[in-house]
Order: structure tokens, then sequence, then C-alpha cells
């Protein structure tokens, strides 16, 4: 039971972030007036912080 609200709770939190990330980019969109589209440099910093940060997270009971 405790493992299901975990996992539950990861998702609600993953989604709830990624709606902010996406309004987020829409906003800087429409504030420079260009398309929403994310260039391969962005898209690598975003996946070495999400790497970075899963790892942190797989790390958090290691002592």
């Amino acid at each position: 039971m405790n493992k299901t609200r975990i996992i539950i709770g990861g998702a609600l939190i993953g989604a709830v972030t990624g709606l902010i990330a996406a309004m987020l980019l829409t906003r800087r969109a429409e504030r420079t007036e260009r398309e929403t589209a994310i260039t391969s440099g962005e898209g690598l910093k975003l996946g070495v912080l999400v790497f970075g940060l899963l790892r942190a997270i797989a790390s958090l009971n290691d002592d």
C-alpha cells in the first residue's frame, strides 16, 4: 500500500512539474514572439539536469 502511494505521489508531482514547465515555455515564447521550440542545446541541458535530479533522488537513503 505504501509503495502504491509513493508511485502515485511521484506521478502527480511529475505531472505538475511538467505543467509548470510547459507554462513557462509558452510564456517565454509569447514574450519573445517566437515559436515554442526548444533548441538542441537547451534539450541537452534539460536532460542533464533531469538525470542529475533523478540520481539525487535515488541516493536519498544512502548513508
